[in-house]
């Protein structure tokens, strides 16, 4: 993860403003606060080495000090900033992304106790950062996020992103039925359409098509006036029928069908739907290389030909309107 957003910048900008209005009396103090504000000065225009140096001397004047507790953080993510996987296996490069992780640690450890609600949420993106460090294109090391994630998910059930990182991290270590487990309880906690097409792309990616399109039905049944929980119905269904040579023409047939009922109903709610226009000639053209008869497949491929001018149509009205 990096922190280039500009979420994260303002937050650098906010605590700035925080740590230069306060006055402090004893040396140290003042030295931390001074470090500390032209860190945040530093990590705002994204010079990460010269910040990571000024909040190392913030933490080292007041490591104990609540008002520049978040310079754990923005050490860790300074020093992650600079970490380059091209020089993976160098030892000074291997050491800023160590120092980051335990500094990310470090941060969690003391924001998460804060009652200032605005410390709390940089301390779970501390975890976050930190999971992020322990992945596959970093650390490597899923043994060590997997107790950060289970923790995470304890403290704040309803967060379906953190059930999806972890059933990520089982199903990178080949632990398919921890992953479906993962996603089947978020789906359980907090049905929302993430976490159905979050499952669905894990069967899909399994190769479990029944499971995939179980998952994107059950989506559209608690999103019946959603036109793009249909029309990804209609989607999965062309793909399979277009790309599964293994299928026979009977089993094409029935998701050709399935897949154009679907796309219907996603043009009954909203009839300019361009890509569902689209993916209805697609289907019909399909459907067309399956059919005996002559003037059926001319009928099929003319009505084909008319969804896509009518999508150009569509295309060229929203540009215009643009």
């Amino acid at each position: 993860m990096r922190s280039s957003s500009g979420a994260l910048l303002a937050i650098a900008a906010v605590l700035t403003l925080g740590a230069s209005s306060t006055g402090c009396a004893k040396f140290n103090e003042v030295k931390a606060m001074r470090a500390y504000k032209e860190a945040n000065k530093t990590y705002q225009a994204q010079d990460y080495k010269k910040a990571s140096q000024g909040y190392a001397d913030t933490i080292a004047a007041a490591p104990d000090d609540d008002r520049v507790t978040p310079a754990y953080f923005f050490y860790a993510n300074s020093l992650d900033n600079q970490w380059k996987p091209s020089k993976k296996g160098e030892p000074e490069n291997d050491k800023l992304l160590a120092t980051a992780v335990e500094n990310y640690q470090k941060a969690a450890d003391k924001l998460m106790k804060s009652d200032n609600p605005d410390y709390k949420k940089l301390g779970k993106l501390s975890l976050q950062y930190l999971v992020a460090a322990y992945g596959t294109d970093k650390l490597n090391d899923p043994a060590k996020a997997e107790p950060v994630l289970i923790d995470m998910i304890k403290q704040d059930e309803t967060d379906t992103t953190l059930y999806t990182q972890l059933a990520k991290l089982y199903e990178d270590a080949g632990a398919y039925p921890e992953a479906e487990q993962v996603l089947l309880k978020a789906k359980n906690t907090h049905p929302d359409s993430g976490v159905y097409m979050q499952l669905a792309a894990y069967y899909n990616r399994q190769g479990q098509f029944d499971k995939t399109m179980q998952a994107l039905n059950d989506r559209a049944a608690k999103e019946p006036n959603n036109p793009d929980a249909f029309y990804t119905i209609a989607t999965y269904y062309w793909d399979e029928a277009y790309r599964d040579f293994k299928l026979k023409d009977a089993e094409k047939r029935e998701f050709i069908q399935k897949g154009l009922d679907a796309v219907n109903r996603a043009l009954q709610i909203k009839p300019d739907y361009i890509d569902a226009l689209v993916y209805k000639g697609l289907l019909l053209r399909s459907q067309a290389l399956l059919e005996k008869d002559p003037d059926k497949q001319k009928a099929l491929i003319k009505e084909a030909e008319q969804l896509s001018e009518k999508a150009n149509q569509l295309r060229k009205q929203k540009t215009a309107g643009q």
